[in-house]
């Protein structure tokens, strides 16, 4: 069973799984963010769970295939460095988890700070598309809203 499991899911099926499954929480994050479905499944931990399941399951994979984790620390030192852990699927996969939790727990964020300043989920859904695309560019298009919903705008809240 296990072994089946783990044939099953090769790097190209799990980035097909990650992306398909991520999906869902943007959705209802989107088109439902004021609802309980968004408060108890998308904005609690349980994607976060998945996901990092999905991460460990890549750092098993790669421990298995002898990977090089120290080489890791070598992307600080130039673009180069960077490039070629890209070129490891296992690395890039990695960093694809990475980027896709990041971006949900923002989308996330977004939604629950919009509820808290009141402001209307209709001007929510451009900044959490281009979250779910470009993360920091929706981030930043959701703080030009808020700036003007903030009673108290400030760059620390």
């Amino acid at each position: 069973m296990i072994e089946e499991f783990y044939n099953y899911f090769t790097i190209e099926t799990l980035f097909y799984w990650v992306n398909l499954g991520v999906l869902p929480f943007w959705l209802v994050l989107i088109f439902f963010p004021y609802s309980n479905l968004s408060r108890y499944f998308v904005t609690s931990i349980f994607p976060v769970l998945l996901l990092s399941g999905a991460y460990i399951f890549v750092l098993y994979k790669s421990y298995l295939n002898s990977y090089d984790f120290m080489n890791n620390f070598s992307l600080y030192l130039s673009i180069d460095h960077l490039l070629n852990l890209f070129s490891n699927k296992l690395y890039l996969m990695i960093f694809w988890i990475h980027f896709v939790s990041i971006n949900l727990f923002t989308g996330g964020w977004i939604v629950k700070d919009s509820q808290k300043l009141n402001i209307n989920k209709i001007l929510i859904i451009i900044p959490l598309v281009v979250t779910y695309l470009i993360g920091p560019m929706g981030l930043l298009l959701y703080w030009l809203i808020r700036i003007f919903y903030a009673k108290n705008p400030s760059l620390y809240d």
